[in-house]
Order: structure tokens, then C-alpha cells, then sequence
């Protein structure tokens, strides 16, 4: 019986030992997965700056699972050639559509420039200018001061509010240490309608800037400024001009009076 009790247990440890050898050499001879699929996906070669225009040199790709995909990415390079960046880019980083300009808008400022806005440039001085810092970046109240027919005093009033300054002379980038700088001209984004008035009302006055707060979004409802009212002295009234024509006339009364041979006539 020990006997039997031992063959058992040795046909039984012999049939494992088949059937692990069998697995071990199957999981060897079996072929690994395949890899996911791949695209490759144009990035940036070297950190970027915006508004730089995009060359060859600046690009390369890399290799990108399928199953992860890019919503605007570029799988090549031809049409980002020419274009120019909105946002600074990072070494490496997948170049998107947002990111960049409109194919043929330009370059310089009028990247600057949304479609519908337009940009105008206005005089300035150093003192008009808010003493150097309308940099590129901050937002400004447009004044004028100019004369109506319906009053002798000067009036100022705020034409245009809450303007973005895109370029302060001829620089279109802020200054990172914001230092003061005197300009002659100063360049706003404003709306086309905007510009109309702008327009009009600095060739008809004296144009000033209100630097403003680039969060402060409020606008100002307030009346315009008069001299009369600033200097506390109340305009005379007018002189009443008399028309002698529309004088009415008085319709006169004639008594004639006879006295004796004598006659006499009075008017009333």
C-alpha cells in the first residue's frame, strides 16, 4: 500500500512539473504585445518668445501615442514657416493653433491688432504723456478740451475710455523694469468707431491721457468739465435783443373838437 500511496505521489509530482515546464516554455515562445501606434507631432526646439516669427530652425518633432491626441496640434512644419507666436513657448512644448497668428496677418504691430479693433496713433508729451509711463500694456481715458457754439467756455470731456496703449513711439513690447520713457507718440487699440471720434476730437482740441487702472473695467457716466462751473463764476445771461419790428403798435384815437369857428383836434 506504500507502494502505491508512493507511485501516486511521484506520477503526480512528475505531471505537475510537466505542465509548469509547458507554461514556462510557452511564455517564453510567446510573442511580446505589439506597441501602440504612434504620429509624430511638431514641437518647439528652443524656448520662444511672442510675437517672434516662427523658422525652421525653430522647430522639430516628436513622437506621440495615437491614442492621446493633440486637438490643434501640427503633424507638419510647412505651415507654421512665417507665422508668429502669441505666447511665449516653452522648449519642447506641442506648437497649437491658438497659439499663433492668422496665417498672413503680418508682422510687428499688427499682430497686436484683433480682428474688428483697430490702432491709432495720438500725439503726446511729457506731460500729456503721464510724465513717461503710457507704456505698451497700460490702459488710458482720452481727453479733449475744445470750444462749443453753445458755449463760450472751454469744455472737457472724456471721448474715449478704458484704451489699451499697444506701442509707446516705436516700442511694442513693455519694459519688464516699467522705467519712464518719453514718447512723442503713443499708438491705442481701439474699436473702429472709436476712431472716428478720436479722430474728430483731436482735430477740433487740445487731446490729454488719464492713465487707469489696467483692472478697472468701470466706465465714467459723469458731465463734462466747463470753466464757468470749475471757476465757481456763473456766465452772464445773454443781452435780450429787442426786435423793433415785433414791437406792437398801439392804434391811436382822434377827437376832433369844434369850438365856435374854431376846430381842434387831440389825439389819444
Amino acid at each position: 500500500m506504500n507502494r502505491s500511496f508512493t507511485s501516486a505521489v511521484l506520477v503526480a509530482l512528475i505531471v505537475t512539473g510537466a505542465i509548469v515546464l509547458f507554461i514556462l516554455h510557452r511564455g517564453t515562445t510567446a510573442h511580446p504585445p505589439p506597441p501602440p501606434p504612434k504620429t509624430r507631432y511638431v514641437v518647439t526646439a528652443t524656448n520662444m518668445q511672442a510675437d517672434q516669427i516662427i523658422r525652421a530652425e525653430n522647430l522639430r518633432f516628436v513622437d506621440w501615442p495615437v491614442t492621446v491626441p493633440i486637438p490643434g496640434a501640427f503633424t507638419a512644419t510647412e505651415p507654421l514657416i512665417g507665422r508668429a507666436t502669441l505666447y511665449p513657448l516653452a522648449e519642447g512644448e506641442p506648437i497649437i493653433e491658438r497659439q499663433l497668428t492668422a496665417p498672413g496677418s503680418g508682422t510687428g504691430i499688427t499682430l497686436k491688432i484683433p480682428n474688428g479693433m483697430r490702432a491709432i496713433s495720438l500725439r503726446s508729451d511729457e506731460i500729456v504723456g503721464v510724465a513717461g509711463f503710457l507704456l505698451p500694456g497700460t490702459y488710458v481715458d482720452v481727453l479733449v478740451t475744445l470750444h462749443t457754439e453753445k458755449s463760450p467756455d472751454p469744455v472737457t470731456f472724456t471721448v474715449l475710455q478704458d484704451a489699451q496703449v499697444i506701442a509707446a513711439g516705436q516700442k511694442i513690447d513693455p519694459d519688464p523694469e516699467e522705467k519712464p520713457t518719453t514718447v512723442t507718440v503713443v499708438t491705442l487699440l481701439v474699436k473702429p468707431e472709436d476712431a472716428e471720434r478720436v479722430v474728430l476730437a483731436s482735430s477740433q482740441g487740445a487731446v490729454h491721457f488719464v492713465l487707469r487702472n489696467g483692472t478697472d473695467r468701470q466706465e465714467y457716466t459723469g458731465p463734462p468739465a466747463i470753466l464757468s462751473r470749475l471757476s465757481g463764476i456763473a456766465q452772464p445771461a445773454p443781452e435780450k435783443v429787442v426786435d423793433h419790428n415785433s414791437v406792437p403798435v398801439v392804434k391811436r384815437y382822434v377827437v376832433e373838437t369844434i369850438l365856435g369857428a374854431k376846430p381842434r383836434t387831440d389825439d389819444f
